[in-house]
């Protein structure tokens, strides 16, 4: 009942204040409509202050129900009250005729009362959790992203799924030069005015043969389906994976039209082949590129992603990328370029509790997506895993196996297949269970976290013959957890390759993400899993990155002319720091450094923050940058004209020095390195006007510990439309001794009664 509360909550909250405004009007609608015989009871929503309630009543529920009872006093066995709300709202919901209801209205202490509607839950929750409504805001503003074209490097497309319908679309626009291709086990006709492009590249997969067929563009992993309709799937009602998450999906952008460029399989994605789907996507016409893959961190000149983003940013195409899943250690974000947005991975309000009780009592709280419902089922002895080919009937018939380095479903079908009776996955990244992946076990099976895990091993090192026991509610519980917390898998900075560039740049959501998945693929993508579904709950920074490309193309619609690093920088400078606890965002990360469980989500974590797409609709303010600062970039970092010449051909030779060298680039945030034969480092920013008032902005400097930062002017005043105004920040070295491993973290911000611009800052000390 708590998930079904909070998800109406989650609905009805835009609303609330528009209807304490028109509650008299709504009164008197209620009353002119007075019925002239008996009136069927509906479902009515109240919303009291709680402040209000009278001394005698020991609880709010009491008077609730006392309420109920003065101006509906219909004998009945049952209370009437469907659901109290006490986190987001307070008040309740209750079966009211219409006169009823309008009496209620009057009641001191009762804000409004309203007829409740039916309003469609998002079950991949990410929409929601980020601002998107279907009635305000950025979907509304940009109509849902309509005729915008995002192209997907992936693994292909299922084209019968749902999401992909093109109901209610109209023809893709004439520019576009993209089409479908036809292959053995795909036919072109399947493509609609939804999905407008479908095409396969292969060619440069080490043994691959075509024997004179054509490359097919069909998913049979299901990571494409997955990530293009987390994206811009089309609205579906009643999806969701068996029991979980039921409700209506929808991508990001749910009116933009996809283009799917197949360029990976299960095992992985040539260079050649991406670098020829990216070539095929640019001069097909899409407005943006997303591409959940990376490989090893390498120098740009070397990294084939890096060549062929920087020809799509050429083009104008915005280039959205995972920054990988290697977390929690440091120096392990990849794709790293400054002309491409890179993403982390980060959670949302929601659970799927499951519990695992010790012989001792202790219960563990987990996360699963096993699909049988149990209060506790009987005690069980608890064996540590051993090798998986050691799962033997002789070694687990009828105990449950800890995994202490997690365990997948994949690793539950083998043990249930060796007679295995329960399977406990310990993720050794995840300090907590919000971060921790939620999987569809086939037997009974949950995932637990480094803390819960750690307590596991301790009652199996001090038990002779350790038992336990799990409960599985099979519920989908939202907004009862703190969120985001940005996912301990989620790969962090420094970058390796520039340290002088911020790494990732945003984090999204990326954790147990529910979207549309092939017809071809297992519920787990294992061979052995015979389970097929429309819909798939999976983690990573692979989800993180479609959910930018989705709002990406929702500010394209709105701004067709801006360039990829305007978008960008929108992105960065409105991203949420804060979590939904008004605490600052935390780094869910089990590194050795964490003894308390509590620590902020760094700038090397979270990049500029949690992205938020009504405010990055209206940031105000853009640090934009081209080709041309790009190439400067290059040169500072010592780039050869060989090498210069793979990101532009017709390079001569640098003719310009950066100032602050790769950290001068004019990039939505800072990171300063400070060694010993350097104390101060002065760096230059650009800011573009993109607001239609004439706007000042002042300086707010959250300062770093040990460094003097001066920003000089304090205060910007733009007057025409798209004026550009620059600033320099000195950062003045006021650490004593050797501080090589240190970083240091603030911003800097340029605010007014209407924007916030804010750009964090990384400083590090090294020899």
């Amino acid at each position: 009942m708590a998930s079904i509360t909070t998800k109406l909550l989650h609905h009805l909250a835009p609303f609330l204040f528009l209807l304490q405004l028109t509650g008299p009007v709504l009164a008197s609608k209620i009353k002119s409509h007075a019925a002239l015989k008996p009136q069927p009871p509906s479902t009515y929503i109240v919303h009291a202050n709680h402040l209000a309630k009278p001394p005698h009543f020991a609880t709010l529920e009491d008077w609730y129900h006392s309420i109920v009872a003065a101006h509906s006093p219909r004998p009945t066995n049952t209370s009437r009250i469907l659901y109290t709300y006490d986190t987001v709202m307070q008040g309740f919901a209750v079966q009211l005729t219409g006169d009823e209801a309008r009496r209620m209205s009057g009641t001191p202490g009762v804000a409004v009362v309203y007829e409740d509607e039916m309003f469609y839950l998002q079950t991949t929750r990410s929409p929601g959790f980020v601002g998107l409504d279907p009635k305000n805001g950025a979907w509304n503003e940009t109509n849902f992203g309509d005729g915008v074209i995002i192209g997907f490097i992936d693994t292909g497309i299922w084209p019968e799924s749902s999401s992909f319908s093109d109901n209610g679309l109209g023809p893709v626009r004439a520019s576009w030069k993209g089409k479908c291709v036809d292959a053995d086990d795909f036919n072109a006709s399947l493509c609609n005015n939804k999905l407008v492009g479908a095409k396969a590249f292969r060619a440069g997969r080490a043994g691959s043969k075509i024997c004179g067929g054509v490359p097919s563009p069909r998913d049979k992993d299901g990571h494409g389906t997955h990530v293009s309709s987390t994206a811009a799937g089309a609205e579906v009602p009643d999806a969701g994976l068996h029991m979980f998450s039921r409700g209506t999906a929808w991508g990001l952008a749910p009116k933009v039209r996809i283009a799917m460029y197949k360029a990976c399989d299960i095992d992985g994605c040539s260079g050649a082949d991406i670098i020829a789907a990216v070539d095929a996507a640019v001069k097909d016409g899409v407005d943006i590129i997303s591409m959940s893959l990376g490989g090893q961190p390498r120098s740009f000149h070397s990294d084939a992603i890096a060549i062929a983003s920087f020809g799509a940013e050429r083009n104008g195409v915005f280039v959205v990328l995972a920054g990988g899943n290697a977390g929690p250690g440091a120096s392990t974000v990849i794709n790293t370029a400054p002309w491409m947005a890179t993403v982390g991975a980060a959670t949302v309000d929601r659970l799927f509790p499951a519990n695992l009780t010790l012989g001792n009592g202790a219960v563990l709280a987990g996360q699963s997506l096993y699909a049988m419902q149990a209060k506790g089922t009987a005690m069980m002895p608890l064996v540590f895993s051993g090798s998986p080919g050691d799962w033997t009937p002789d070694t687990v018939m009828g105990k449950i196996v800890v995994c202490m380095d997690g365990a997948t479903d994949a690793h539950g079908i083998l043990l249930q297949n060796a007679g295995g009776a329960g399977i406990v996955g310990v993720d050794p990244r995840e300090w907590s269970r919000d971060g921790t992946t939620a999987y569809a076990f086939t037997l009974p099976g949950l995932a637990l976290s480094y803390t819960a895990g750690e307590k596991l091993r301790a009652y199996m090192a001090s038990e002779p013959n350790p038992v336990g026991s799990f409960s599985f509610g099979c519920e989908t519980v939202i907004s009862k957890n703190r969120a985001p917390v940005v996912a301990g898998f989620s790969s962090r900075g420094p970058n390796q390759i520039v340290p002088e560039l911020l790494k990732p740049d945003v984090v999204a959501p990326g954790v147990s993400i529910l979207a549309a998945w092939s017809g071809d693929a297992s519920v787990s993508g294992d061979f052995v899993d015979g389970r097929r579904t429309a819909y798939n709950i999976i983690s990573g920074t692979s989800m993180a990155c479609p959910h930018v490309a989705g709002i990406a193309a929702l500010i394209k619609k709105k701004y067709p002319s801006w360039t990829p690093a305007m978008l960008r920088s929108a992105l960065m400078t409105t991203a949420w720091t804060i979590d939904n606890r008004g605490r600052r965002i935390r780094d869910n990360g089990a590194t050795a450094d964490l003894n308390d469980g509590v620590r902020v989500a760094t700038p090397l974590v979270a990049g500029a923050g949690y992205v938020h797409p009504d405010l990055a609709l209206d940031p105000g303010l853009v640090y934009d940058a081209g080709k041309r600062d790009y190439v400067d970039f290059l040169c500072a970092l010592n780039y050869t004209a060989e090498q210069l010449r793979l990101f532009v051909p017709d390079f001569v030779r640098c003719t310009r020095t950066l100032a602050g060298g790769p950290a001068g680039l004019n990039y939505p945030s800072f990171a300063v390195v400070f060694d010993n034969r350097t104390a101060i480092r002065t760096l230059t920013r650009t800011l573009t006007k993109v607001s239609e008032e004439a706007e000042t902005y002042n300086v707010i400097v959250k300062t770093l510990k040990h460094v003097k930062v001066t920003v000089t002017p304090t205060t910007l005043v733009f007057k025409e439309p798209n004026e550009s105004k620059s600033y320099s920040v000195e950062f003045r070295n006021e650490a004593r001794g050797n501080r090589k491993t240190e970083w240091g973290f603030g911003h800097i911000s340029w605010e007014n009664e209407n924007h916030r611009v804010r750009s964090p800052v990384a400083c590090h000390w090294q020899n």
